[in-house]
């Protein structure tokens, strides 16, 4: 008796959809795929970070962004070479901080945007703290640093997460003033490597 032939066709599409997206998942290549398709929404445009007013000549803000409390007090921070630094280190630099991990989707897209900000920028008074919250050690955010070839710096917490930097999503990226003081937040991804950015970075640089 001959076989019955089973036809590709046949199989509904939500069983290949669902068979597909397992194997995506199961081989962990789920979050480079999902980020690929988000990163071509950074490409368009829709996303761009929004930035306050820049500051005035004089150093003052021309608009009432956040008066807060001073950022990080106590907070340490691990580099990838297991270096501990103390966030207050920072105070006298603008700071574009970046909360991040590897298993993020979005987190994933918006990586190569921020690293061309960082490259532009260029400013030993605007420090970038990629701070990821992957748990396990710095070897597998290491090891994806380095597959992608990002050279701007990363870190890990080393103490307590400051309730200052709390935030309901990943990533959030937070704009914090030479003085400490929370001058921006975005919470989701966003596009950064505009000309507004830029210029509101470098406005704030004392």
């Amino acid at each position: 008796m001959k076989k019955p032939e089973v036809s590709v066709r046949a199989i509904p599409g939500w069983v290949i959809v669902l068979t597909l997206f397992g194997v995506l998942y199961l081989t962990g290549l789920h979050t480079e795929v999902v980020g690929q398709v988000q990163r071509l929404l950074l490409a368009s445009g829709l996303k761009n970070a929004g930035v306050p007013e820049p500051v005035s000549a004089a150093g003052t803000e021309t608009t009432a962004t956040n008066h807060a409390a001073v950022v990080g007090a106590g907070f340490k921070l691990t580099d990838l070479n297991g270096t501990t630094i103390n966030f207050a280190s920072l105070r006298g630099k603008v700071v574009f901080l970046n909360i991040w991990a590897t298993w993020c989707p979005p987190c994933v897209a918006e990586m190569p945007n921020i690293q061309r900000l960082y490259e532009k920028v260029g400013s030993d008074k605007i420090a970038f703290v990629m701070l990821s919250v992957d748990k396990g050690g710095p070897e597998k955010v290491q090891k994806f640093i380095q597959k992608k070839g990002y050279t701007f710096p990363v870190y890990l917490p080393a103490s307590q997460f400051p309730q200052e930097l709390y935030s309901n999503s990943i990533p959030t990226t937070f704009i914090i003033s030479p003085e400490g003081e929370i001058v921006a937040k975005q919470e989701g991804m966003a596009a950064y490597d505009t000309p507004e950015m830029r210029e509101f970075l470098k406005s704030m640089v004392r």
